[in-house]
């Protein structure tokens, strides 16, 4: 049995990102990008206004003097020919400030009256002009692999022509569950019978993790049925299956995975929730098989699954954010594994405070709500104490 730092190493050493693929720009969000995006042209494109008001070519020291309008330059719509000495056009923010001009007035520094402008502030060259090429010029990378595109890398990418990029695609993951005592949502169970709760945690957390989940369905504590199953999973990047890893007479993951060339790489961690966590690879897929209690199913998908899934899917860094808080309320730990405790992190005032849960049984759903962060604790402590020092991973 290894510890929880060797586990989660031998995952991430196993991991690869998937092989990127080219997307539209529309089809990119929540994608990370595998190589450079480079820009297509200069941005701004050309010397435009940054305000509402006159281009100038030239002005007087005399700011009292009045000035010709001779047109306008309104944006997408600009002004044609030089603006010559002594001149002045009427221009709108973003326009393109014509051949010529030096200089922006705003409109509240100056008045309009039977054709001429008079300006009542002295103005400076260069004022208020956004000049062609101050963004970006024509082929810089503006974007390195391995960053997330949200909305602002992808607004930039749109506004210097970019149409297509090469992007990690999302993760495939298969979801069996195993075990004849599920029944689905919609039944009620009979005796010995449960919800398959672990099966709408899972379908829901991939979805918060930018990932696709495939339902291939529930497998019976029958080797060929289960067998079944597995074999359809390997269609998926990824392969998670939850229950039967441990080592009951009905657990028959290992045996079922064993007659399919499967390469196993770990079993059992010294963590709880969540022990008899499985991880090799089947074939070349990755393969997650998680305890059947639901919060230990939850732990061991947030210790081990997630930062695979962020590896595949081209993150440089797969680990949980930490942050440092306080602790609100006294736990009572010890054992020889280290414990990964459910609690929420709020910040208050200076800093952040971390509650925890007092009841976190392997079999509970209730601890697994209203949470957003893990605390671990070290093997071996007996007792952490009320305003107590502690990091959390965030979820």
């Amino acid at each position: 049995m290894i510890d929880y730092d060797d586990a989660l190493q031998k995952v991430l050493d196993t991991v690869i990102p998937l092989h990127p693929t080219m997307v539209s720009l529309n089809e990119a969000h929540g994608l990370i990008l595998a190589f450079p995006a480079n820009a297509h042209w200069d941005m701004p494109c050309y010397d435009n206004s940054a305000m509402d008001g006159y281009a100038l070519s030239s002005f007087p020291e005399d700011s009292r003097i009045r000035l010709p309008i001779k047109g306008t330059s309104f944006a997408g719509h600009p002004y044609v020919g030089e603006l010559l000495p002594g001149q002045a056009i009427r221009i709108t923010t973003g326009a393109v400030l014509p051949p010529g001009a030096k200089t922006v007035i705003p409109l509240e520094e100056a008045t309009d009256e039977d054709g001429f402008v008079y300006l009542i502030v002295k103005p400076k060259t260069g004022q208020h002009v956004r000049y062609r090429g101050e963004e970006c010029h024509a082929n810089d990378v503006l974007i390195e692999p391995g960053t997330l595109l949200r909305a602002g890398e992808i607004a930039l990418l749109a506004s210097v022509g970019v149409e297509q990029v090469n992007v990690y695609p999302r993760p495939r993951v298969a979801i069996i569950s195993t075990g004849d005592e599920l029944v689905d949502i919609g039944q009620i169970p009979g005796p010995g019978q449960a919800i398959n709760s672990n099966l709408h945690f899972l379908r829901h957390r991939l979805n918060e993790c930018g990932c696709t989940p495939i339902c291939i369905g529930v497998g019976a504590d029958e080797p060929d049925d289960l067998g079944q199953l597995i074999d359809q999973a390997l269609e998926a990047d990824v392969i998670i299956s939850t229950g039967g890893v441990s080592v009951g007479e009905k657990d028959l993951v290992q045996n079922v995975l064993d007659k399919r060339d499967f390469h196993k790489i770990f079993w059992k961690v010294a963590i709880k929730p969540g022990n008899p966590v499985l991880f090799g690879m089947l074939k070349d897929k990755p393969y997650f098989g998680l305890p059947g209690n639901p919060a230990a199913t939850a732990a061991t998908f947030e210790l081990f699954t997630k930062p695979a899934l962020k590896r595949l899917a081209g993150l440089i860094n797969p680990l949980s954010e930490k942050r440092k808080a306080v602790l609100a309320n006294e736990i009572i730990a010890g054992g020889n594994r280290q414990t990964f405790l459910w609690c929420k992190l709020e910040w208050q005032k200076n800093g952040y405070n971390v509650s925890v849960l007092q009841h976190q049984g392997s079999g509970q759903n209730r601890c697994l709500t209203g949470i957003n962060a893990l605390l671990p604790v070290p093997t071996g402590t007996k007792k952490l104490v009320k305003g107590e020092p502690v990091e959390v991973f965030l979820l």
